[in-house]
Formats: structure tokens, C-alpha cells, sequence
């Protein structure tokens, strides 16, 4: 593969342009990827000043794009009649091939309808479904699908165990990912209709299915995948990360009311940094959109600078590992 380029959205997020603009000077200096900046030219060009230790030579550009979508707009209309937004712009970049993929900070329900719509979906892939990395106990998981499809069929979800398998495989290194599915208890019979057929489906199939698992589950690394349907995979990964937020404020909270917790706090800095760092969700960038052509990256709308630089070196990997490639070959031989 030759030189890749990643269309951002720079009018997507919470602190658009500047976390982009900042995310992006950061991963073309620090990874030396070539990133194109989608958005409004005269903001974008004054943010980019602003941050401006990028110097001269980075691989950075600018397209304009003069609309923007916000967070409360309708996704299918804003599309559709938004043909000039950020979103749209940067999908239709990466459809013709001047970007081989496209991360947004944006309004997520716009970010996959412009994908599906635009980029279409790879063969044999009924349902994208939207991937999220999670910390665990032994490295990280992935677990899909987290938004993408509210309602699903036994056949979609085998589908997103075949997609999450090659995911883990190809980017995170693991040779034979476990494959588990969320559900409310361990033993096969237990769960909903749609859990027990999909069940029943990856027994049977290729992939190495460890059976059910629980929520209590997920967070200590008993699957490399975990499966479910995308209105479980919302509710999981938002309760997920609000814990997250809780508990790392009740414990700066409590590490400070005391001169004795203060001490303690100083003595175990570092190790309290590490913690932090293993459970920042800017460290894992963003969600990949797996089974749609092209590469889409759907970030955080609070997404820092440092969320949207990793979300831009998860989209190169992503293409240099050939992931969309893998998926294809696989659905054709099972499907």
C-alpha cells in the first residue's frame, strides 16, 4: 500500500477545531502520518496557527467544508441535505480515494450514516457494527457492536464475532481471540431469544467460542470479544465509562482529605498516573465502524487532543494491517 491519508473532521467535537487540529499536528509529527483537516478553511487555518509547533514540512492540509452538523441534528436528514458538512466531506474524500479513511468526533449517528450511505459496506457484510477497545485486567478486548445496530438477528451478531475475531487478530496481536457473548448468565440457556440462537450459531462455527459471558465478566478479560447487539454494547460501554469517571474522582477526592492520604498520594504518584492511563479512553482513540469500505474512526464528541492523534494512528494501522482486506476473504469463505 502506498502513502495513506486520514480525512479528520475537524468540526465534530465538543472543542472543534482545536482538539483536531492539535490531534493531528501531534500524529503527523510524532508518526509522520499524512492527515487531511475537513472544515470550515478560515477556522481550521487560525487553529492551526494557533497550536502551530508544527513547523513547516508536516504532511497536513486543509478542505474546506463550509457546514457543520451538530450533535442534535437528525443523522439521516442532516446527510442528506448537509452535502457541503465536515462529515459528509470527509467520507466523500475517502469514497474517491484522496483519503483511505476518516475520524470524527462527531455527531456518531451522522458519522455511520455517512459511512454506510457513502462508503457503502464491504461484500457479504449485512450490519456494520461499531467496535470499542476496553482496558481489561490482562491487556485489552473488543466488544461490539456498541451503537450501531438497536435491533439485530441471530445472523448479525455471528457476523460481528467473525469481524471481531479479525479485529483482535489483526490490531491487537492476538493469534486466537476468545469469543464471548454478553449475555445474563453463564450457561448456554440462559439470556434472551436472540442470545440463545446466536449461541447455538457460534458453537457451531470456526471461531474459538468460549460461551457466555457476563457483565462482572467483560472487565477482567475473560474474552478478547465480547458480542452482543448494539443497544446492549451502548448501555454496557456508557455505564462502563461514567464508573470510570466516578471512580477516579472519588479517589483523587479521597487521596486529598487528609494530610496522611496526601502523603500517601505523593508516595504512590506514578503508580495513581499508570492507573489513569490504563483506563484513559483517549488512549484507545476511537471506535472503528468494522464492515464498511474505507476506514471510519468514530471518536469521543469530548474526544482531547491526545484521543484524536491515537484515533488517527488506530485508522493507519488499520489500513497497513489490511483489515478490511481479511474481513472480505473471511465472509466469502463462510458466507
Amino acid at each position: 500500500m502506498g502513502s495513506i491519508k486520514i480525512a479528520v473532521d475537524a468540526m465534530g467535537g465538543d472543542y472543534a477545531p482545536h482538539s483536531e487540529v492539535e490531534g493531528a499536528v501531534q500524529a503527523a509529527r510524532d508518526f509522520g502520518i499524512e492527515v487531511i483537516l475537513v472544515g470550515r478553511k478560515d477556522r481550521v487555518s487560525r487553529a492551526l496557527q494557533d497550536v502551530n509547533e508544527r513547523g513547516n514540512g508536516l504532511p497536513i492540509e486543509i478542505q474546506n467544508a463550509d457546514e457543520v452538523i451538530s450533535m442534535t441534528e437528525s443523522a439521516a436528514t442532516a446527510i442528506r441535505k448537509k452535502r457541503s458538512s465536515s462529515i459528509r466531506v470527509a467520507a466523500t474524500l475517502v469514497k474517491q480515494g484522496h483519503a483511505q479513511a476518516m475520524v470524527s468526533a462527531g455527531n456518531t449517528g451522522a458519522v455511520m450514516v455517512a459511512s454506510k450511505m457513502i462508503l457503502g459496506s464491504l461484500d457479504r457484510v449485512d450490519r456494520p457494527a461499531l467496535a470499542a477497545v476496553i482496558p481489561t485486567v490482562r491487556g485489552a478486548a473488543v466488544v461490539l457492536d456498541v451503537g450501531a445496530n438497536v435491533d439485530c438477528k441471530p445472523h448479525h451478531l455471528h457476523q460481528f464475532a467473525l469481524m471481531g475475531h479479525i479485529y483482535a487478530r489483526k490490531m491487537l496481536g492476538i493469534e486466537k481471540p476468545r469469543i464471548g457473548l454478553l449475555s445474563i448468565g453463564e450457561e448456554e440457556t440462559k439470556g434472551n431469544l436472540l442470545t440463545k440462537e446466536v449461541h447455538k450459531a457460534l458453537k457451531e462455527a470456526s471461531l474459538n467460542f468460549i460461551g457466555n459471558v457476563e457483565g462482572k465478566d467483560v472487565y477482567h478479560g475473560k474474552a478478547d470479544v465480547v458480542v452482543c447487539d448494539g443497544f446492549t454494547g451502548n448501555v454496557a460501554l456508557k455505564i462502563s465509562e461514567g464508573l470510570i469517571e466516578v471512580l477516579l474522582s472519588i479517589l483523587k477526592e479521597e487521596l486529598t482529605r487528609t494530610l496522611t492520604s496526601q502523603v500517601g498520594a505523593l508516595l504512590s504518584r506514578q503508580a495513581f498516573k499508570r492507573v489513569k492511563k490504563r483506563l484513559d479512553y483517549s488512549e484507545f482513540g476511537g471506535a472503528p465502524l468494522l464492515g464498511v469500505r474505507g476506514v471510519s474512526i468514530i471518536c469521543h464528541g469530548r474526544s482531547n487532543a491526545n484521543a484524536i492523534k491515537n484515533a488517527i494512528r488506530m485508522a493507519k494501522e488499520f489500513c497497513t494491517n489490511d483489515v478490511n482486506q481479511v474481513i472480505e476473504r473471511e465472509f466469502e469463505s463462510l458466507f
